[in-house]
This record gives structure tokens, sequence and C-alpha cells, in this order.
């Protein structure tokens, strides 16, 4: 590939490990979902917050890592419930390969560029990392936008896109008890530390791109006058 090539490669990289960083904030961070224990009184449908934990930790025990059998600890499911989180694994899966891979891209590119071998990062006037962070920005905001007016049927939509063609994350609250305990609201904050995040980090490197941008303009030397 082209030097010039190589500051897109760059941009697109920076753009999902942003992304793919801050979905697994969420699902790595495991006191995240234990807050919602008191948070939002799950124990109120019969079991113990120990119980509840128990539980939260085998099925993301299941998610996260390679093979395994589906279990949620004391609580019962269907066949149809664990073919969900089968389907969840997959994207867990998926997240976590594009997590590693945009990582080392970003760190190799970084190593080219500080050992002399790339002359520079820049896209026009920019650092790349600049498009990377404006781009994830102007998604999330669009899309916290529209999941503000309705999140529910935000909610039905992602699934409708990542699950096409299933109803088997429609689970039954009586099979399928641990649904009660991963309600809604649960993951309408999820979805909101996932926005919070990747908004932080472009802002940042927004910020940094810029400022590297004008000092390196105050220290070009000057254009020699005719």
């Amino acid at each position: 590939m082209k030097q010039k090539g190589l500051p897109v490669l760059f941009a697109v990289a920076s753009f999902f490990l942003i992304i793919t960083c801050s979905i697994s904030l969420p699902i790595y961070c495991r006191p995240f979902y234990y807050w919602h224990i008191d948070l939002l009184n799950l124990d109120r449908f019969g079991y113990s917050a120990a119980q509840i934990k128990d539980a939260y930790n085998e099925i993301l025990d299941y998610l996260t890592l390679p093979g395994g059998t589906f279990r949620a600890g004391d609580f019962p499911f269907t066949a149809s419930g664990a073919s969900h989180f089968a389907d969840c694994k997959v994207l867990f899966t998926l997240n976590a390969v594009l997590l590693l891979l945009s990582a080392a891209a970003v760190l190799i590119l970084l190593m080219i560029k500080k050992r002399g071998h790339l002359t520079s990062l820049q896209i026009g006037c920019f650092h790349a990392g600049f498009y990377a962070a404006v781009t994830a920005l102007l998604l999330v905001v669009l899309l916290m936008i529209l999941a503000s007016m309705d999140f529910y049927a935000a909610f039905v939509t992602f699934h409708s896109i990542f699950f096409p063609g299933k109803e088997n994350w429609i689970l039954n609250y009586r099979t399928d008890p641990i649904i009660n305990v991963m309600p809604q609201d649960f993951f309408m904050h999820c979805a909101m530390l996932i926005g919070g995040s990747i908004i932080v980090i472009s802002l940042i490197i927004i910020a940094v791109s810029i400022r590297s941008t004008t000092q390196n303009k105050k220290n070009a030397p000057p254009s020699p006058q005719r």
C-alpha cells in the first residue's frame, strides 16, 4: 500500500477503535451492572443480589470467553432464550476482534511513523485521527438524538438490524426470568455510557488534533518572499 493510503487506513482503524473501545466498557466493566442491582431494585423478582450477580457473571463469561455452554446461574431458561445469547456471543466476539485489529493497526502505524518510515499521518490540514473522531462524534450524536425520541423504538430497530428475521430476543419473563433482571433501563444506561464515552474520546482527539495543527502552523518557517 502506498504511503498516501496509510493515513486513510489510520483514520478507519481509529474510528473502529473509538467505537469498539466504548462498546467494551459496559461489557467488561461488570461493576457497572452490579450497581444496577440496587439502583433498579432487581432483587424484587425473587432472586437475591448474590444470585443475580452470579447469573450475570456466568452469562458474561459465556459471551466474552471462547467456547463454553450457556448458563444463567439459578435462573431457568428456554432453548430459544439460550439461542438468543448464542447470537449475542457472535456480536460480542465481533466487537472484540474489531477492537484488537483496530488497536493493532493504530499501534503499528504509529510505530512506523515514529521510526521515520512514514512521513505523515495527515489528511489535508489535520491528523487522520481528527476525521475518525469527527465521524464517530457525528454518528453517536445522531443516534442519541433518534434514541432520545423513542428509546423503545430504537431498541427494537437495533435488534431488527443485528438479529434479522429472528424473534428469539423477545424473551418471556415467565420462562426466561433472566430478562427481569436485565431490564430496558439497564440497556438504556449502557447506551448512554457508550455514547458518552465516544463523545469524550472524540472531543479529546479533536482538541489535540486542532492544537497540534495550530502549533505546527506557528512553528512552520515563513514562506519566502518574492
